[in-house]
């Protein structure tokens, strides 16, 4: 359906087919207030971005360092495996030897 309002005269028009900008029951006040909270939310979403661009930045530093030390702790892990391997073996090949 097409709105059946009356077209602003151009020069108060905001949009260019010349409809009203706001319902219609709005005064000033009521669309300042409107716009000061949407500011509002606007600035309350910014702050929540940043905070949580920064929250994503300490997670992804703190998750490569937490992979670093998983690496460290899978290398030292196979290197005492290694260890305890060899000592079994010579283990093993003293008993047989005796």
């Amino acid at each position: 359906r097409r709105s059946r309002l009356k077209p602003l005269p151009q020069e108060l028009a905001i949009d260019r087919r010349g409809r009203r900008a706001y319902r219609s029951g709005m005064d000033s006040h009521d669309a300042l207030s409107q716009v000061r909270l949407l500011g509002e939310r606007i600035d309350k979403l910014s702050d929540l971005v940043r905070r949580l661009g920064e929250e994503n930045r300490s997670l992804r530093a703190n998750h490569e360092q937490l992979a670093s030390e998983r690496a460290q702790l899978l290398n030292k892990n196979e290197l005492a495996r290694s260890r305890v391997e060899a000592m079994i073996h010579r283990l093993k090949s003293l008993e047989s030897s005796q």
